[in-house]
This record gives C-alpha cells, sequence and structure tokens, in this order.
C-alpha cells in the first residue's frame, strides 16, 4: 500500500490509538555516513584491528578517487566493468565502491566476498489491508491479500511467488476508496477465505518450500507497517497467536537508505526504483505486484553488494530496530496458527 500505510490509524498492542508515522515509531536507525566518507564499513563480525591490514587502506583510496569521478566516468568504468550502469550518481558509486571492495578484499583473503549473503532465501511481503479515504480514529484495518514472492540470493533470482485474497470479518464491505486504490473488488473477497485458513497456506507454502529447516531464509518488507501493524492487528481480530516466523524482518527501507546513504525521505517505493534506474512493473497497490516490484529492488541491492539482513522486530506488539552487531540468525520453521488462550 505504499504511501497510503505512512498515515493509516492503528492500535498498539495496548488498544490506544495512534496514526503516527513508521518514522516515528522505529528506534533511530544506525548513522547515515556523509557523502564524502570513504572508509569501509564494519561488519558485525570484524574488530577494529581488522583495519589495520593495508587492503583497507587501498579500498579507501579507491573510494575517494570513486567520490571524485563524475556520473560519465562512472557510467564507463561501470560499463568497462560489464556492472549495471542504471540508477541516479549515488548508486553507481557505491555499485563501483562494492565491486572494488569485493575484489581486494577476495585477493587479500581477508574475508569472505561481501555479497555473501546471510540467508539463502529472502521472502517478500506486501499485504493490503481495509482502508477508508480518511480512516476514523477506530478503523480497523484487515488483512484482505497476502502475498509472498520469494528470491533466491545465490542465483540473484525471483524464484516462486504466493498470493491469495482474504475475507474480512469486521468491515465485510470494501469501501470504493479501497476498490480503487487496491483493485481489489467485492467479490474477490466474498469468494476468499478468512484469514486463518489463508495463513495455514502460507506455513504449507514455506514448509514445502523447507523455509527454516533445510534453508535459513528472512521475511522483508516495505517498511515496518506490514508486520508491525496490519499482520499484528489481524492476529487479535482474528484471535490467533502472532506468528514466530514473521516476529523479526527486514525492513528494505532502512538497509536502502544506510546502504546508499539517502535520507528515508528517500525510500519510498517509487523512489527507490526511480533512484536504481528502474521502472514500476504491474499495477500500484497489488499486493503481489508491490512485493514483485520490492523483490527488484533487494536484487539490485544484493548485487551492488548490499549485505541484507534482519533490521526490525516485534515484542510484546511493540516495534523495536535490531542492532547490526546482533547474531545474524534465519526466521523459524514455520507452524500451524495457534488460537489464543
Amino acid at each position: 500500500m505504499d504511501e497510503h500505510k505512512e498515515n493509516i490509524h492503528t492500535k498498539d498492542v495496548n488498544g490506544k490509538m495512534s496514526n503516527t508515522k513508521e518514522d516515528e515509531k522505529t528506534e533511530p536507525c544506525s548513522r547515515i555516513c556523509p557523502e564524502g566518507e570513504s572508509a569501509p564499513q564494519v561488519s558485525p563480525s570484524q574488530s577494529s584491528s581488522d583495519f589495520s591490514h593495508p587492503v583497507y587502506k587501498e579500498i579507501s583510496l579507491a573510494n575517494g578517487h570513486i567520490n571524485r569521478m563524475t556520473k560519465d566516468e562512472l557510467r564507463i568504468k561501470l560499463e568497462a566493468l560489464q556492472l549495471d550502469t542504471r540508477g541516479v550518481k549515488d548508486v553507481m558509486k557505491k555499485r563501483l565502491k562494492s565491486h572494488y571492495k569485493k575484489q581486494k578484499l577476495m585477493q587479500s583473503s581477508t574475508e569472505s566476498s561481501p555479497t555473501d549473503t546471510y540467508y539463502d532465501y529472502i521472502c517478500v511481503v506486501d499485504f493490503e489491508a481495509t482502508c477508508e479515504e480518511d480512516n476514523p480514529s477506530d478503523f480497523h484495518h484487515e488483512i484482505i491479500e497476502f502475498p509472498m514472492v520469494l528470491i533466491n540470493t545465490h542465483t540473484l533470482e525471483i524464484v516462486d511467488s504466493f498470493q491469495e485474497y482474504v475475507k474480512p470479518e469486521l468491515n465485510l464491505q470494501l469501501s470504493d476508496f479501497c476498490v480503487k486504490l487496491t483493485g481489489i473488488t467485492q467479490k474477490m473477497v466474498e469468494e476468499a477465505d478468512v484469514f486463518p485458513a489463508v495463513l495455514q497456506r502460507v506455513v504449507d507454502w514455506l514448509q514445502e518450500r523447507e523455509l527454516g529447516t533445510k534453508y535459513k531464509y528472512a521475511i522483508l518488507t516495505d517498511g515496518a507497517w506490514d508486520m508491525s501493524k496490519f499482520l499484528n492487528i489481524q492476529c487479535r481480530l482474528s484471535k490467533i497467536r502472532y506468528p514466530q516466523f514473521a516476529k523479526k524482518w527486514i525492513n528494505i527501507r532502512k538497509s536502502y537508505g544506510n546502504f546508499y546513504k539517502v535520507p528515508r525521505t528517500q525510500t519510498k517505493l517509487s523512489t527507490m526504483l526511480e533512484k536504481l534506474g528502474l521502472k514500476y512493473e504491474g499495477r500500484p497497490h497489488s499486493g503481489l505486484d508491490d512485493s514483485k516490484n520490492i523483490a527488484r529492488i533487494a536484487l539490485r541491492m544484493l548485487q551492488d553488494g548490499c549485505e541484507l539482513r534482519v533490521n526490525e522486530r516485534i515484542h510484546a506488539g511493540q516495534l523495536l530496530s535490531v542492532p547490526s552487531s546482533a547474531p545474524v540468525e534465519g526466521a523459524p520453521a514455520p507452524h500451524s496458527p495457534r488460537s489464543r488462550d
């Protein structure tokens, strides 16, 4: 739902009403370095003493040179290296820096390639929910579309997807605004199952792909709303426990802002696509199409050398940040929905 999600009215776990934007709800993300900084970032497994190795001086010098290049020079260099030349200047600079860092570290065998991933698969989720043009303070948002798009982080491809509509149980009649925004019709939701049944099929789908058992995976969302608000509210409305596999996730807006060193105001879905030189494919505010486009951004970030990892979680109904120093863990194996005691 993208921009529409930013000003929705929701309730926290204690029932308190809020229409606060995501940036005000989350803990501050890690410091964003100024544009001119050329020193490589420290990964969780590295200590400051690691950077005494001469390779880091070479990387720093290369980064300084890249910072002084014009957009045309960057494009020519990327083309010569057979790298993607799309995107704004800052994106191209980051892509070239990541390439040289990877190359130098591989040559020195100081550490494994920065493009090694923490997860075998990343599962992109972008719910659509009931809404009004001016949501009343007591309006309950119910999930009406549950999409998932599966990324293989080794082949850097979208390999599978899941999508089902969901029948609301409180506000049975979709508003005209909701239908126009999402493209989801009254007939679609009336013919759909209620949320617990759809969630069970999501669990089955994840289990069939051996996620959380044979393969390590993580959930990825466009912002914090999908898990901390929509799913949290929906589970309470459906009287089921919040699923363990969705308690931690990658907020791609935070990852994008930190990696490309841009402010949070430049991390909306449409802006991220534009800055990466990509165009939206499909229908905006279709949950499945939004998920596919978010996946394309994630793939481009992985190609550019970003280490996507969990950076947010929910605990006791509250949204919290996951520090970069925290141990990296995949999402647990999914289990069938359980009723609240």
